[in-house]
């Protein structure tokens, strides 16, 4: 499936320490491949949950820590609807995740529009998207939709030879913390992203103009 491994515990402590995993979380992860980050989370958290498509390394993770109660894995595609809505019960829970990279947007669209949103997100995405979301050269859509359910930062950057194989792009650890919707207390949540979408809907004039 084209998927890149990352093989440096070095991160995987980081990415763990900026979710901030307590021995009281829930935590889902996606894409946990070979299962070096879930080994990080077992360490921390009450309890994992792990969501992954690739059937032969759900074998290879079930193997892994077949001796691990705190862990239960899940074979599915995160965004199929009867995987994403939860077949199980969470009522507070963080995602920490090395995602598949072309998944991103739809995936954080997913979670943050959810009626059962995450308290916090720690991912690994690619580098450009990241700086997108969290907006450090210019405002997009997205960097926008992000911003109306939480605060995201960019934790730090990864190079590509930190993965096996190495993947053409590096990537960066971004954190989205205080994730609500209280935003849209005063202003409904399509009402917003409709007139957003107009505003970004011909770049080259004015927003008056599209609005």
């Amino acid at each position: 499936m084209g998927q890149n491994f990352l093989k440096s515990e070095k991160i995987t402590r980081e990415i763990v320490e900026a979710g901030e995993v307590g021995p009281e979380d829930i935590v889902l992860e996606v894409g946990p491949g070979k299962g070096i980050l879930t080994e990080e989370l077992l360490k921390k958290a009450k309890k994992v949950i792990a969501v992954e498509k690739d059937e032969q390394l759900v074998k290879l993770l079930k193997e892994r820590f077949k001796n691990n109660s705190k862990l239960e894995i899940i074979q599915g595609d995160i965004l199929d609807p009867r995987i994403s809505n939860f077949q199980f019960p969470i009522f507070k829970y963080k995602i920490i995740a090395n995602i598949p990279y072309y998944i991103t947007s739809r995936f954080l669209r997913n979670f943050l529009e959810s009626d059962n949103q995450p308290s916090m997100m720690v991912l690994m995405v690619q580098k450009e998207v990241a700086e997108r979301i969290a907006g450090r050269k210019k405002e997009s859509l997205l960097s926008i939709s992000v911003k109306a359910y939480g605060r995201p930062e960019i934790i730090r950057y990864v190079p590509a030879g930190y993965f096996s194989p190495a993947p053409k792009v590096d990537s960066a650890v971004i954190k989205i913390s205080g994730i609500s919707k209280k935003f849209f207390k005063d202003i409904g949540e399509n009402k917003f992203f409709e007139t957003v979408k107009k505003g970004f809907s011909q770049k080259r004039k004015m927003l008056i103009n599209n609005l």
